[in-house]
């Protein structure tokens, strides 16, 4: 399968580098890792075992990779602006847009430019960070959880996460993909922002019983707000919360994505993790306040 990966970063790069690894045709659209790559090729170093691609398909311009099969976008959602531009130069009418972008909305927009039923969205469930030029480091998880915008399961999606299995990574699909989209926020609302602020990493906040005991009490407002959704099974709340907390238990010393950005100065995704979702709980006759409060605190010195 011929693929373009929009937003090759942490992401982009190790599921990128995955389905290389196992034949498929990848093209990746690179900014800071362009020479490295072009030059050196990608070093994975991966809880599963390390490995290097030599070669890699590398661009600086989306209009030079062309018409793909499959386009995968890791892109950080404060670059959603530049989403749509992206993605037209690799879109047939038969190319299917897969977003494994944080938080909601992504699908939407994409969908405003494109027909809806080419739009598919995932979440990802992967502790991986950049390192030097030309590295990534996968420092655990990697399952993916695809679903259709449409909200039905499709022979194309099972397809897509056939293709995600064969390379090495765990994927199913489901077809409630705003449920999905909900239960991924209920990690990333708390740890990302919490981490962000304090400057503290997963397993300080585990660690620390007031913190640990505030991050469950966020994961229940985000799930009550979810289960106010249009999603087609509650979320139970109690067992899922000892799920996450269990999960995260393992990500020793693990900083998420939103604490990097902080630490090396660039913005937040806080439209598409708090500012969205906050409205989307206030349309459903919702209240998150500790949602709400985390995310006026980091929104400050924000643009």
């Amino acid at each position: 399968m011929r693929i373009g990966i929009i937003g090759a970063g942490a992401l982009g790069l190790y599921y990128g580098a995955m389905l290389q690894r196992a034949g498929n045709d990848v093209h990746f659209l690179l900014r800071r890792d362009f020479e490295a790559i072009n030059s050196k090729g990608l070093k994975v170093y991966s809880i599963n075992g390390n490995f290097t691609l030599p070669e890699m398909k590398c661009y600086q311009s989306a209009t030079d990779i062309g018409k793909v099969d499959l386009v995968l976008i890791g892109l950080k959602t404060f670059s959603n602006r530049d989403i749509i531009n992206l993605v037209l130069p690799l879109a047939g009418h038969e190319t299917a847009i897969l977003t494994l972008q944080n938080g909601l909305g992504n699908e939407d927009l994409l969908a405003t430019a494109f027909n809806a039923e080419q739009v598919l969205g995932g979440i990802a469930f992967l502790c991986s960070n950049r390192g030097e030029p030309g590295e990534v480091h996968h420092l655990g998880e990697g399952r993916i959880r695809l679903g259709e915008l449409a909200g039905k399961k499709t022979e194309r999606c099972q397809r897509i996460a056939d293709l995600f299995c064969a390379a090495g990574v765990p994927c199913e699909t489901s077809d409630d993909l705003t449920r999905i989209r909900w239960e991924k926020l209920v990690w990333n609302i708390p740890f990302n922002g919490l981490c962000a602020l304090t400057g503290k990493t997963v397993t300080d906040l585990l660690h620390h019983p007031p913190t640990r005991q505030l991050v469950a009490s966020m994961m229940h407002e985000v799930i009550a707000a979810a289960n106010q959704q249009r999603i087609k099974t509650p979320i139970d709340a109690d067992p899922f919360i000892s799920r996450m907390l269990e999960m995260s238990a393992a990500m020793t010393g693990y900083q998420p994505s939103m604490m990097i950005d902080r630490i090396e100065g660039r913005p937040l995704e806080l439209d598409a993790i708090y500012a969205i979702p906050l409205q989307r709980a206030t349309e459903a006759e919702a209240v998150m306040p500790q949602v709400d409060m985390l995310h006026r605190l980091l929104s400050v010195g924000e643009n």
